[in-house]
């Protein structure tokens, strides 16, 4: 399968994928171990923004993309009357050399295997390799694991060994062991996917209303699904509580009774909320939490990318992205130097200040802030003109500034381009 001259990836996610992608791109020889016996096209819907499509792009995967995902057009902001707020252009739409896609998280994730595979080999992965533990020492770093029923595995030995095993991250634990619990922040989401008619343009990312009393998200991620023209329709409800609804888990069941009242009555012209919410195939909750930034990655040569990095709250389609500009990051250094762990430490120089920005920012200023400060001058209430609440010119800075943090702004990626 490999040698000790490989770099370790531990975890076949997002992240972990598309690292692999990056190294086998550079003629870094490296091996991918992922925990679930199979890997399978798992999850709801996610958005790949001009930065993360750009990045995907240089690996000649934006057809594959484009086959299985839906392009933006615009993110459009409504109020829970559903009085349009603003258009916001995207991707092509914006100007940007990149579209934004709107796509299944398993969907992505199958594109990305499916690379890997065919280009790096699929004997350069192995799955039902539970990773419990690293060691290193001057020659390169010896990873632990074990199966799905807790036998211990042979231990796999390579140069360097990157984390890219998610919220749940076992180096991430082994480093720093008295972490403690994730933040909340307030607010429990619930998810879903549903097969719908399409609504609007059938390209439009809608935000809709505030967390008092729900936030609605809306947005399609696959297209033509059935003989009637259909789209899978992904929705996210997000609500202002006390108490985090359970433990992080992505895959937890949810209950249509514990936030359908909140959003009834959202029926509007273009969409029937409601309708749309208890026609899901499934329903997934998730508390809205994430973790204090961490002092470091980096130790020796191991590193951490991705969420087992920078675990952050779901909004602006942030954890996906940062962890695809990781990959970039990350093995550039390695190109760059010839001493592995220095490589690992200006990884950590360049992204971890970057995404500390991001997790910090999206606490703060979420990126459909359009809504929060709508809903504040308004009182939750119906407006007459939006241009009496707020001019276009100030909605479209309250965008602009968190494209900056987050890395997108179209200025700086085009230029990075040039």
């Amino acid at each position: 399968m490999g040698g000790p001259s490989d770099v370790i990836i531990v975890g076949a996610g997002i992240g972990g994928l598309t690292l692999g992608l990056r190294l086998h791109a550079a003629g870094i020889p490296c091996r991918i171990f992922e925990a679930a016996a199979e890997i399978k096209g798992l999850g709801v819907g996610i958005n790949l923004l001009p930065h993360a499509t750009k990045a995907l792009t240089e690996l000649g995967l934006q057809s594959d993309l484009a086959r299985v995902g839906i392009a933006t057009s615009k993110v459009a902001y409504y109020n829970r009357f559903g009085q349009l707020i603003y258009d916001d252009p995207c991707g092509l739409h914006a100007g940007y050399d990149w579209p934004q896609f709107c796509i299944h998280r398993g969907d992505l994730q199958m594109v990305l295997l499916e690379a890997f595979m065919q280009r790096a080999g699929a004997d350069r992965i192995a799955t039902a390799h539970r990773c419990t533990g690293v060691e290193q020492d001057d020659g390169g770093v010896t990873v632990h694991f074990e199966d799905a029923a807790g036998a211990t595995l042979p231990p796999q030995r390579g140069t360097i060994a990157i984390a890219c095993d998610g919220i749940h991250s076992a180096i991430r634990k082994q480093f720093f062991p008295n972490e403690g619990p994730p933040r909340y922040s307030g607010l429990n989401m619930w998810r879903g996917v549903t097969r719908w008619k399409s609504y609007l343009d059938g390209k439009t990312f809608v935000r809709i209303g505030w967390h008092k009393p729900a936030k609605v998200l809306i947005y399609p991620i696959r297209d033509n699904i059935d003989a009637e023209g259909r789209q899978l329709i992904n929705w996210v409800c997000d609500i202002e509580q006390d108490t985090p609804i359970a433990q992080r888990d992505w895959n937890r069941q949810g209950r249509l009774s514990d936030f359908i009242g909140a959003i009834e009555g959202w029926t509007f012209p273009w969409l029937d909320v409601p309708a749309l919410c208890r026609a899901a195939d499934d329903i997934l909750e998730y508390p809205m939490v994430d973790q204090d930034p961490l002092p470091r990655w980096s130790h020796g040569r191991v590193t951490l990318l991705g969420d087992a990095a920078h675990p952050m709250l779901p909004r602006g389609a942030n954890g996906g992205a940062q962890a695809i500009l990781d990959c970039t990051a990350l093995t550039e250094c390695l190109k760059r130097g010839s001493d592995p762990v220095s490589a690992l430490a200006a990884y950590e120089q360049q992204r971890r200040p970057a995404t500390t920005q991001v997790v910090l920012t999206n606490r703060q200023q979420p990126p459909d802030a359009v809504l929060q400060e709508v809903y504040r001058r308004t009182g939750d209430r119906p407006f007459k003109n939006i241009d009496d609440v707020i001019s276009q010119s100030e909605l479209a800075g309250l965008l602009k500034r968190y494209q900056r943090v987050a890395g997108f702004d179209k200025e700086r990626l085009q230029a990075g381009a040039a």
